[in-house]
């Protein structure tokens, strides 16, 4: 869903609004893409290569259950992201939507102002319950920047 900005919805599923008022959508690859409009950008989480989408993107190779395998691309790819979000529909995806995309979210949430300790537990309030899910993936958080 897309407000009258051509935006994400506040509130939609997936939809994580950030202390700016950015809007990035979190979902799950395996769940197939949710009615509405496409992304402009999206940032994938995955072991290995994502199929190919008609928008831009960006492919972090990050194994389930685990961080990413290059520290420093994520970090670019996720401020690229946190940018893109001022003006343009972003979304993180995995395969599961919780884990990795979770900890990138949360990683935004850190970029957006939130202080690093916190951002775990803000993307679980207003994303999922179930996000972050390793212990090493709330450290990367917690380090993050």
């Amino acid at each position: 869903m897309v407000n009258e900005s051509g935006s994400w919805t506040p509130g939609a599923p997936g939809v994580l609004e950030l202390p700016s008022g950015r809007l990035v959508r979190g979902r799950g690859l395996r769940k197939g893409l949710p009615p509405g409009p496409e992304p402009e950008f999206g940032v994938y989480l995955l072991g290995r290569q994502p199929p190919v989408t008609d928008w831009a993107g960006r492919w972090i190779r990050w194994p389930d259950f685990r961080l990413p395998t290059d520290c420093e691309d994520a970090r670019r790819a996720l401020q690229e992201a946190w940018t893109r979000a001022d003006h343009q529909r972003v979304e993180i995806a995995c395969g599961g939507g919780r884990g990795r995309t979770g900890t990138a979210l949360a990683c935004l949430a850190v970029l957006d102002g939130v202080h690093p300790d916190a951002a775990v537990a803000y993307v679980r309030e207003r994303y999922s319950p179930k996000a972050v899910e390793t212990p090493w993936q709330r450290k990367f958080v917690e380090n993050f920047i």
